[in-house]
């Protein structure tokens, strides 16, 4: 389980801050003709490759879509919004004052709307008591960045920091 990214945006829709926490392996996007040359098994509710190569295709790898992914957007309590697909899910935390809090995270991975709530916490503590930053403006501070690491660290082993997720 991994979060991958984690982005604020400001009330005026310009991004503030982007981390990149994770670098996903890179995927391949092949078209085969039917009957198929791989024999593929169902395996920790994904479907990898059994038996069978072609193409950069091996043993091992992963199928994320067959003629398309299934993707489904939904509100949830609290203001947050999530998008969930195959491969990751989108979750988003509107503050009152327009602040977006934007966390792609892997879709088994828990614990994310507490996550939302502390990346809230760490931007109010180390962003907003910081006397050089100015509103609306990217965000260039040390100790946010620390937090915001630690944070996720803790959430990856962990997996939640409170109720809900």
């Amino acid at each position: 389980m991994a979060i991958f990214s984690v982005f604020v945006v400001n009330k005026a829709g310009g991004l503030i801050y982007q981390l990149d926490s994770y670098a996903p392996r890179a995927e391949a996007e092949k078209t085969f003709s039917y009957p198929l040359d791989l024999l593929l098994k169902l395996h920790d509710d994904r479907v990898l490759v059994a038996f069978g190569q072609r193409d950069g295709i091996r043993v091992g790898h992963a199928v994320l879509a067959i003629n398309g992914v299934d993707v489904s957007g939904k509100y949830t309590a609290d203001g947050k919004e999530m998008l969930e697909t195959d491969t990751f899910k989108l979750h988003c935390f509107q503050t009152l004052t327009g602040i977006k809090f934007v966390v792609l995270a892997d879709p088994r991975q828990a614990g994310i709307d507490s996550l939302l709530r502390k990346i809230y916490e760490i931007y109010s503590d180390f962003a907003l008591k910081n006397p050089f930053y100015s509103l609306e403006m990217p965000i260039r501070c040390e100790l946010f960045d620390q937090n915001l690491k630690l944070a996720l660290e803790v959430a990856e082993k962990a997996g939640t920091f409170g109720p809900g997720s």
